[in-house]
């Protein structure tokens, strides 16, 4: 004969079931991926403003409080990468920027082309230019700078609207330490303009 358990059996598993579900959704989103919202134009074209992409958290090894550097990895990021991590001058504030300069590299920019250990970075397609004015490096460093060399443990970053971005052409380095992780997806997108949903930016890789 078949025994159904009291009502109070049915309720616990209820809650533990919620409980573990909960604690593993924490878990993935502190360790594994997590959610981020662009809220500027700086990585247009690839990145619109109201994409909503998703970050491996692991890509470069797990940052753990009190411990001086990755674990878990803590592999370095490559040039094109596009990463998330804390603005340096205000680290409640996160940044998402394309690499780059990884350490050793001489970075210098002429007339807007970027240059890399003293050759053009030729394959850029993801560079967007919007303004033809060519500014000189003694009124800002957004056209001309360099060449300056990244340290050790430093990346250098640059948004993709390069002539519309707030990045290490102006403030400088990030610290590999303040990786939040590598942008790879976007899985929602949602036009303030028209308030309509961008379907065909869902699922999208970011490269």
């Amino acid at each position: 004969m078949q025994v159904k358990p009291p009502k109070a059996s049915v309720w616990r598993e209820n809650v533990e079931a919620i409980v573990i579900a909960v604690v593993l959704a924490l878990l993935i989103r502190t360790f594994a991926v997590q959610a981020f919202k662009i809220p500027s134009g700086s990585m247009l074209e690839t990145l619109q403003i109201g994409d909503h992409i998703l970050v491996n958290k692991l890509a470069y090894g797990l940052n753990v409080p009190f411990f001086g550097e990755a674990v878990l990895g803590g592999k370095m990021p490559s040039h094109g990468d596009v990463i998330v991590f804390a603005y340096p001058e205000d680290s409640s504030k996160d940044f998402i920027k394309r690499v780059v300069g990884v350490e050793g590299d001489v970075i210098e920019i002429r007339n807007k082309q970027l240059y890399r250990n003293g050759e053009v970075v030729p394959d850029e397609p993801y560079a967007w230019h919007v303004d033809t004015t060519v500014y000189r490096r003694e009124i800002t460093p957004r056209d001309n700078m360099g060449p300056v060399r990244v340290p050790e443990g430093k990346l250098f970053t640059m948004g993709d609207n390069r002539d519309s971005s707030s990045d290490s052409r102006f403030w400088g380095y990030v610290d590999i330490r303040e990786l939040k992780g590598r942008a790879f997806m976007i899985y929602w997108s949602w036009d303030g303009e028209s308030m309509r949903p961008r379907w065909d930016r869902l699922g999208n890789f970011i490269s």
